[in-house]
């Protein structure tokens, strides 16, 4: 089936985390099926090679107030999906447009986990949120968790739900031998008395970098927390700032184990990411690639139960220490296909019946 009217709308095309990161992923995954889709969205980087694989529809909203300027991308993704006769659109940014809706997380649910109230302007995002859902016709959720939380905050039909894993580029998440591990891990100068935690975080109240500096600063055990990405404030014994690494999978390879204790975590790419580089995950039992990492991938705590952290980072160094932490076979310990063709073929057999539908009722129309 051809595809050329298939389009995606997200807020940028460039090298970022989360959304952006999928949307990437998404366009590699469709280049090499040979589709081509429209792109629409704010922020191209013209630099990268997905660049030349879309039909790029730059969408400026710097004319609008800064709150309002999801409203405003959304009303123009409209206008150019009328102008261009696009369908299906699949969007991974809110828009009451979309065809084919992306969860990859919701606001009522960040909010919650946060302990925050609602704003005006969380209001205005919950508001375009539910539209986004509401009409698309397929949702796409990245995790169970995120399934749930559209039938329960948005009261949608749970058969319009389809449950559907992100997708990880195997090529770049890959583990590597000794030797080279050995030298990524010299390069970023990590210590080899000391079992080296990595955070990667941009945003660090979400991710629960006060508990990890909290426990690291205060522990009598050879372990050094690594934090990959914005800086935190002041220094902290037993931390390091590594900096934003355009080459996050030489970390993941060089570090002994990945941490993540976000207080909201839809899914997290960085879980997969890293046991795919060989290197297990200390996981929030609220995250949502928790559904999907297995033993040996991940060493599992609770944010609600106090030294449940503790119990888990100990178990590790124990691990460290015998040398039996590394996975042997990453696949084995996740229970999905992580293949951004896997992916990317289901998310055109759900376009290809929605476009199929599509002709049909207008080759039925008078």
């Amino acid at each position: 089936m051809a595809f050329d009217k298939l389009a995606i709308s997200n807020h940028g095309l460039r090298a970022s985390g989360g959304i952006e990161r999928y949307a990437m992923t998404l366009v590699r995954g469709l280049h090499q099926r040979g589709v081509k889709p429209t792109l629409i969205a704010k922020q191209f980087d013209e630099s990268l090679p997905e660049y030349r694989w879309v039909t790029p529809i730059h969408t400026s909203v710097k004319a609008a107030p800064a709150k309002l300027r999801d409203l405003f991308f959304d009303w123009r993704i409209g206008r150019v999906k009328r102008r261009l006769c696009l369908y299906p659109l699949i969007a991974c940014n809110q828009t009451r447009w979309s065809d084919i809706g992306i969860c990859g997380g919701t606001h009522p649910g960040f909010l919650a986990a946060m302990g925050k109230h609602a704003t005006l302007n969380d209001r205005w995002k919950i508001g375009l949120e539910r539209a986004h859902l509401q009409n698309s016709q397929v949702i796409v959720a990245h995790s169970a968790r995120m399934r749930d939380e559209v039938v329960r905050y948005y009261g949608v039909d749970p058969s319009k739900i389809k449950l559907l894993y992100p997708p990880i580029d195997g090529e770049r998440f890959s583990a590597v031998d000794a030797p080279t591990r050995n030298a990524l891990r010299a390069q970023l100068d990590l210590p080899n008395d000391r079992a080296v935690f990595l955070l990667a975080s941009t945003g660090h109240k979400r991710k629960g970098l006060d508990l990890l500096v909290d426990f690291f600063s205060q522990t009598d055990l050879p372990a050094t927390l690594v934090i990959a990405g914005r800086a935190m404030h002041g220094t902290a014994r037993n931390v390091r700032h590594l900096g934003y690494r355009a080459d996050i999978e030489n970390v993941y390879r060089a570090v002994d184990f990945t941490v993540m204790a976000s207080l909201y975590e839809p899914f997290g790419l960085v879980g997969v990411e890293s046991v795919l580089c060989g290197t297990p995950v200390l996981l929030a039992d609220n995250a949502g690639c928790a559904e999907v990492i297995n033993e040996p991938g991940q060493l599992p705590f609770s944010l609600a139960t106090p030294d449940a952290l503790g119990g888990t980072v100990t178990l590790a160094v124990a691990r460290w220490r015998a040398g039996t932490h590394r996975i042997a076979d990453p696949l084995r310990s996740l229970g999905y296909d992580p293949r951004v063709s896997t992916h990317v073929d289901a998310l055109l057999a759900i376009a290809g019946s929605l476009v199929r539908s599509h002709l049909a009722a207008d080759h039925s129309t008078p």
